[in-house]
């Protein structure tokens, strides 16, 4: 098949992350077209201070360089500026009048610092702080110059004053607010890092605003509104960015703020998509590098043609070190009369922290001098997780050098912008011998972005170098056929597009080429999830709803006419009993599901008793969901049993021909006398006064368990929906023959409820259901064995 042109506008962190992600899922989808308007390869932007600072040079800030592009058959054009788009012959032209077609377009154009639009910003040695060049800039003016003002006290300003105070230079911070990083830090965090940067060298004039730069052709000076003046040689402008979108509103683009996109990341014109700082997603516009990564990762899945969930939007967290000071913040930091606050101030080791609760819930935090909770608080506010006492005395105690790694899970995030775990980088440490941060950055991209995380690798090296280190890597492989987990496989089923289980088994290195009975018909699963119309040979004989029955071990065949929710009637009955009859079917049971079940029936037989019969037949043969049981033949209790008949009818409608990873089996009671047993099944239903109850994760096995609460639903319909998403979101994130209550345990049951309690969400996993449903349905109708 004929490649696509994918051109992507801009060669920044946000756009180059997103092409890595669409070559990682399909390399051989696109040909690729890269223009960046500087004259450098993908560089670490956030690192530029560290350039400053004369810590590093540019070439050690440089993500890819040459051969990557090369390697990935990517044409890169530097220095290059797209200055139109043509939507209407899908085409964009250059500043230097080239022009290239594309099928699918990407803007990544990132911010443009902005300048204050005041008197004498046009003035000789007033430069910003956004590019090498500017770091350039800022490197010679060092060389001529003694004093330099920096306008802004966010992050960005007081990493460039930092940076010049190492060049030399006098440095004065002015900031219009009452306090340093207010965006970032709360007003006692802030005032202790100005202290530190006092003792520094850096003078704060706080609660300035700039009227105008004074000079000739270059600076001498600024005015402030209040009257007062500064001396200076040079100033910086670090004032904030603002989205460039110039050329997608030219082009006829949906802007706000930024360009407007969708859950998809595609703009309002088809087959343009965005990503990063130039991105306006419900109302939101963001600039740290998580939740810019975290949109290319699914920009990539869509424009690859991969299912998935769309991009919900990000927590935003800082976690940096500002001139040899950690400060650490996420979430809703500032508190009101609603939540509560832990507060600690060490005054002894410099060190502050405040955690924001609400219902017990952590929701904010700022971390001043230890840090090293920070990713423990992140991943509590992203499962909504009730804080404990033992979890806050963890985070409050002094972190000793290695405290933090040692108790960390493997599963916990060390890097959060690449969503790289401690295990990660064990096992990288462990198998290719890697043992300097510059080699976990290369190899598993852990510290690569904000280097926020960089304290943290280092700790994880010490301690996999030191005695105390004896931790195994936890990883489950699909069975003794291969190396490989059930994640590792799906996730090369979907890049090398592998169509079959011989090719699984070829392309990945099986050491028995003929599988198990654990990895065959879970690579049939994975392969029937990933393509609903893959064809497998079914151990049943279905044509039809109609025309169904399952092979036994004697040869001989049953059926099961499909009484949905367990409701029959004396006409369905006696249509039975004449089969039974007139063909002397040895064998009639009625089931724990409530449905009679007709076995020992001859092949030869099969079509003239389904002629005859003339009914639906059940079809939950093998992993599947099972026939609903329902609570009807309960007849102490004298409760209105409609809605939950009808629910059940419903529910066994809209599942029956579905594969799940183990069969699912369902309860729907009536009222509280939970005649259905449904608080011991995988989904369970419990009828009362106010709506219904639903439970997860129960086993009515040999050894029982009982099912958590999912939720009450008040109507119907919610319960409908919710037990359809539910079943869909553990059809495509559980593993091959993982149970119900296991899934729940691994992925956790709140997570699966801000799942399903997303409208959005939820309905699209209903598409999915339906879709998936149809598919299979349409495979089933001509497998014949």
């Amino acid at each position: 098949m004929e490649k696509q042109k994918l051109v992507l506008i801009g060669n920044g962190m946000a756009g180059i992350n997103c092409i890595e992600e669409i070559i990682k899922t399909d390399p051989n989808m696109y040909d690729i077209t890269v223009f960046g308007s500087e004259p450098h390869y993908n560089y670490n932007r956030i690192m530029l201070s560290t350039v400053l600072q004369g810590d590093t040079k540019v070439e050690d800030i440089t993500l890819h360089n040459r051969s990557w592009y090369e390697e990935h058959h990517i044409q890169l054009h530097t220095g290059e500026t797209v200055v139109e788009v043509d939507t209407d012959k899908k085409v964009v032209r250059t500043d230097q009048f080239k022009e290239v077609s594309y099928d699918k377009l990407i803007f990544a154009t990132g911010s443009n610092p902005f300048v204050l639009p005041i008197p004498g910003a046009d003035k000789e040695g007033v430069v910003s702080f956004r590019t090498i060049e500017d770091c350039e800039k800022m490197i010679t003016l060092s060389k001529g110059y003694k004093k330099a003002v920096v306008i802004g006290g966010g992050l960005l300003g007081l990493e460039a004053a930092r940076g010049l105070l190492n060049l030399g230079m006098k440095v004065d911070v002015v900031h219009i607010a009452e306090y340093v990083m207010e965006r970032q830090l709360d007003q006692a965090a802030a005032n202790m890092l100005r202290q530190e940067l006092e003792s520094q060298g850096m003078n704060f004039l706080l609660e300035k605003a700039t009227e105008e730069i004074m000079g000739e052709s270059r600076v001498e000076g600024l005015r402030f509104k209040d009257g007062s003046i500064v001396e200076t040689d040079a100033v910086v402008m670090a004032v904030g960015v603002r989205p460039n979108v110039q050329v997608a509103k030219d082009s006829g683009i949906e802007t706000n703020r930024a360009i407007l996109v969708n859950d998809y990341l595609q703009t309002s014109e088809p087959d343009i998509y965005a990503v990063g700082e130039c991105v306006e997603h419900r109302g939101m516009v963001y600039g740290l590098v998580k939740p810019l990564y975290e949109q290319g990762k699914i920009l990539a899945q869509h424009i690859c043609g991969i299912e998935a969930n769309g991009y919900q939007g990000s927590t935003l967290s800082t976690q940096l070190k500002i001139s040899g000071v950690d400060v650490f913040s996420v979430g809703e930091f500032q508190g009101d009369e609603t939540t509560k606050t832990i507060t600690q101030y060490d005054e002894l080791a410099n060190t502050y922290k405040k955690i924001i609760l609400k219902e017990d819930k952590v929701i904010g935090s700022v971390l001043y001098g230890d840090t090293k909770a920070g990713n423990k608080l992140l991943e509590m506010i992203s499962k909504q997780k009730v804080i404990t006492d033992e979890e806050k005395m963890m985070i409050l105690q002094a972190s000793s050098q290695n405290s933090q790694v040692v108790s960390m899970e493997q599963t916990d995030l060390i890097c959060n912008c690449n969503a790289v775990t401690k295990g990660t980088i064990i096992e990288a440490c462990q198998t290719k011998g890697l043992t300097t941060v510059d080699e976990v950055k290369k190899c598993t991209k852990a510290s690569s972005a904000c280097g926020g995380c960089k304290p943290l690798v280092m700790d994880l090296l010490s301690y996999i170098q030191s005695d105390d280190f004896d931790e195994v890597i936890e990883k489950e492989t699909m069975c003794s056929c291969t190396t490989l987990t059930d994640e590792e496989i799906v996730t090369e089923m979907q890049v090398r597009n592998l169509g079959s289980v011989h090719e699984v088994m070829s392309e990945l290195g099986w050491a028995n080429e003929e599988g198990c009975s654990t990895c065959v018909p879970a690579l049939q699963y994975y392969l029937g999830m990933i393509y609903p119309e893959y064809e497998t040979k079914q151990e049943s004989l279905f044509i039809s709803e109609r025309m169904n029955a399952t092979l036994q071990s004697d040869g001989t065949y049953s059926l099961t006419p499909q009484m949905y929710g367990g409701v029959t009637s004396a006409e369905e009955l006696r249509k039975i009993a004449d089969v039974v009859e007139k063909y002397q079917i040895p064998n009639v049971a009625i089931t724990s599901e409530q449905r009679l079940h007709l076995f020992g029936v001859k092949e030869e037989n099969l079509k003239p008793i389904w002629k005859d019969l003339d009914l639906p037949l059940s079809s939950t043969y093998g992993n599947t969901v099972q026939n609903i049981k329902t609570c009807i033949g309960e007849t102490v209790c004298k409760c209105e049993k409609r809605n939950a008949l009808e629910l059940a009818v419903k529910l066994e409608k809209k599942t029956e021909y579905l594969t799940t990873p183990y069969r699912i089996k369902m309860g729907i009671s009536a009222c509280m006398h939970n005649g259905a047993g449904s608080t011991t099944k995988d989904i369970g239903v419990i009828q009362f006064d106010r709506g219904f109850e639903i439970y997860v994760g129960g086993s009515s096995g040999r050894n029982a368990r009982l099912g958590q609460l999912l939720c009450v639903a008040e109507t119907e319909q919610e319960v409908f929906e919710l037990i359809s998403g539910f079943i869909q979101y553990y059809r495509e994130t559980a593993k091959y023959a993982e149970r119900t209550w296991e899934w729940i345990d691994r992925i956790n049951l709140l997570h699966i409820r801000e799942v399903l309690f997303d409208r959005d969400l939820r309905q699209q996993l209903l598409a999915n259901l339906d879709h998936d449903s149809r598919q299979t349905k349409k495979v089933l109708e001509k497998t014949v064995t």
